[in-house]
Parts: C-alpha cells; structure tokens; sequence
C-alpha cells in the first residue's frame, strides 16, 4: 500500500516540522520563568519534614514535578499570608 501524499512532509514548506516536537509527539513547552539559585539554612527538622512531605504528596499522586516546585508554591503562600499584616500566620508564629 501506498502512503498517501497528503501525509508525506512538505520540504519546500515555509513553515517546516519541528523534528523534536516530531520526535516526542507534543507541542513545544511555554518557556520557564527565569529561575535562581538561592541559599538559606534551614533546621535539619523542617528540611526532613519537607522532604517527608513532598514524597507523601508524589505517592498520593499530587501534579508536583519536583522540590522545587513544592517550594516555591509554599514559599508563595507564605509571602501571600505576611501580607496580610498583623492578621499573619507566619508572623504570629515568629
């Protein structure tokens, strides 16, 4: 049987196939926001307390890809909560 030309590529096409997106079959991702490295110290407590509870959410099947992931989205919540003023979790608990 013969392939059907209109699935054959167009190699005189202005807008020519992306082999990668080809290749893995999906649309190129959106672009990642600029990240940075950043160093803090934390007590080994809230780091194995951290680490307990990124595993517990990967094992109960929550969309986090990675720790940072996890971070960066408390870390929000957390600076969202301080803007809150004298009503602030987070600065109740300092």
């Amino acid at each position: 049987m013969t392939p059907d030309p209109k699935d054959l590529p167009d190699f005189f096409d202005t807008n020519p196939v992306d082999p990668v997106q080809s290749a893995t079959g999906g649309k190129k991702a959106p672009r990642a926001t600029p990240k940075k490295k950043a160093g803090f110290y934390l007590s080994l407590q809230v780091i194995e307390r951290f680490d307990r509870k990124f595993y517990e959410l990967k094992l109960a099947g929550a969309p986090i890809d990675n720790k940072s992931t996890l971070l960066e989205a408390a870390l929000a919540f957390a600076l969202d909560d301080l803007d809150r003023g004298v009503q602030s979790k987070v600065l109740q608990r300092l």
